[in-house]
């Protein structure tokens, strides 16, 4: 079953995200990672479409359960996808006190909200996703995922992030979380110096932003990049911060924390902390699942880098 799945994965013309030499196998083949390919089995292939943004795929494994696959790139499973979302999330949102309006630009998946809904403090949720059928699939295949939506506080506007930041009237949010797929495709712009003028001028004075900020094994050139960038918009902290997802690439993904100029904002010490008693406020019909990642200890140790990764990072963020 699976042999035919692939064959017929290829012949419509996904190829490069199906492995062709072990059938029945996705293989997550790219140039961002040349030379290494991370396998998942394939049970069965549930969704298959090109968007009109990109190719969307969502297929049952045998390990990690349902999968979500953007551009032949794995974006989250149902196993692992808490270490990512929960972190991207509670990292900025526990570092400042009661973040009242939060945007979030692309997490079409659902997930950043579902995280965001925890905090009870939250007013107001406006999300940007470019791509609809990313939120439809999502909404279809990961409800658990996709939770996030059903959230009173939730506002949905389909279009690209970019314009969306540039228009955002000027300090409207205490918090953004960009939640990008990697920089090249549709995302590319996300990780450019004009985006993030754009995303400081909408923060309050002492607002955060997290942004996925690729893996330290694979991407230090572009970690350095992004880290002098911010450093020159960002005035108030700059930090990079990672955790452990093992269907990505390398098996880790990092984050970069920043702050606008005003109240200080200590990254590594989270002053809004955020148990199980924060389930009650999401405000939808369904209650949320405990955390399955996050807790205060981790949230430090998120910071703490190996010597290579801090070298660098700490040289480009003087």
């Amino acid at each position: 079953m699976a042999e035919q799945q692939t064959r017929e994965a290829e012949e419509n013309g996904v190829s490069g995200c199906m492995s062709t030499v072990i059938p029945g196998w996705f293989s997550e083949i790219n140039p961002m990672w040349p030379g290494e390919a991370h396998s998942l089995k394939v049970e069965k292939i549930l969704f298959q479409e090109k968007s009109d943004y990109q190719d969307v795929m969502v297929f049952q494994s045998a390990s990690y359960g349902k999968v979500l696959v953007l551009d032949g790139v794995i974006q989250l499973t149902e196993r692992d996808e808490c270490a990512y979302q929960e972190m991207i999330t509670h990292l900025p949102l526990c570092s400042i006190p009661n973040p009242k309006k939060v945007l979030v630009i692309g997490g079409g998946d659902g997930g950043v909200l579902r995280e965001v809904a925890r905090h009870s403090s939250v007013e107001q949720i406006d999300i940007c996703e470019i791509d609809k059928m990313v939120v439809d699939v999502s909404k279809q295949f990961f409800p658990d995922v996709a939770i996030g939506y059903e959230d009173a506080r939730v506002n949905l506007h389909i279009g690209d992030g970019v314009a969306f930041m540039k228009n955002a009237p000027e300090g409207t949010y205490d918090a953004v979380i960009v939640d990008s797929s990697d920089p090249i495709g549709p995302a590319q712009e996300l990780f450019e110096k004009p985006f993030f003028g754009s995303v400081a001028r909408a923060l309050r004075p002492g607002g955060v932003v997290s942004t996925q900020a690729e893996s330290i094994w694979l991407h230090m050139h572009i970690i350095e990049d992004i880290v002098s960038n911010c450093r020159q918009i960002f005035k108030g902290s700059v930090n990079y911060a990672w955790t452990t997802v093992p269907t990505y690439p390398s098996g880790v993904i990092g984050f970069m924390l920043c702050s606008t100029e005003g109240p200080p904002v200590d990254f590594k010490h989270p002053v809004n902390p955020i148990d199980d008693a924060n389930e009650s406020s999401c405000q939808s019909n369904r209650p949320l699942k405990p955390l399955k990642f996050y807790n205060s200890e981790i949230h430090s140790a998120a910071f703490c880098l190996p010597s290579f990764a801090k070298k660098v990072i700490e040289a480009k963020a003087k």
